[in-house]
């Protein structure tokens, strides 16, 4: 097969614009829900630990089955597992919005365990600070703790939205759309490495634009501490 020639056209912009979009939504939607969904089982695997405000060992047993059956398993294979339930909820399983689906369950699951270990690393002297002064459990976890741990949170949700780019580009291998399935489709191939280099060129540019936000407000919150 004759390689093609590396170009660049109309269709070929416009496609990228289009698949920039469909990725940034991607990103977007999983970050909001998936983050939110992490937090409140992060919370919840840090308070039911043992040793924890709400210290429950069969809760947590619980959660941290089903976070650490998720998180070992490859995205590309996941997706497809989970392409009946995806059918069921979403009502189809290809395309960029029924990628949300599959992306927001994993994004969850990291998150949980990211919001867990920023708690856990916090000074356990503070906890104490607050029983002492009789603050209730839920005060000590949203008013205490979270806070303590914002910077670290904020670094970890950083991290994460590298992990979720990346799912993003994953989806694209199963015509979940943005830059991956035009990496792939039309760069990859068509043996045009313009293409690639286009979308490989994109995606460090959203990186390092996110974490160049992200450290920056963690070292506002450390330096307002």
């Amino acid at each position: 097969m004759t390689l093609l020639e590396n170009t660049w056209n109309d269709y070929l912009a416009e496609t990228f614009r289009s698949s920039l979009g469909e990725t940034l939504l991607m990103v977007a939607v999983t970050l909001l829900i998936g983050g939110v969904i992490g937090l409140t089982l992060g919370l919840a695997l840090y308070g039911t630990r043992r040793g924890g405000l709400l210290q429950n060992r069969a809760v947590y047993t619980i959660l941290s089955v089903i976070v650490n059956v998720i998180r070992p398993i490859p995205f590309v294979i996941f997706i497809t597992a989970v392409r009946p339930v995806t059918l069921v909820v979403m009502g189809a399983y290809i395309g960029t919005v029924p990628a949300i689906f599959p992306m927001t369950i994993v994004c969850s699951v990291a998150t949980s365990r990211i919001v867990e270990q920023s708690l856990v690393a916090t000074d356990p002297a503070i906890v104490e600070a607050g029983r002492a002064m009789g603050a209730s459990r839920a005060h000590i976890l949203f008013r205490i703790l979270v806070p303590e741990a914002l910077a670290p949170l904020i670094l970890g949700y950083t991290f994460l939205f590298v992990g979720v780019l990346d799912l993003s580009a994953m989806a694209g291998a199963v015509s979940g759309g943005g830059l991956g399935q035009f990496a792939l489709s039309d760069g990859y191939r068509r043996f045009n490495d313009l293409v690639t280099l286009v979308a490989v060129i994109a995606m460090i540019i959203l990186v390092q634009c996110v974490q160049l936000i992200g450290n920056g407000l963690a070292r506002l919150v450390l330096r307002r501490r």
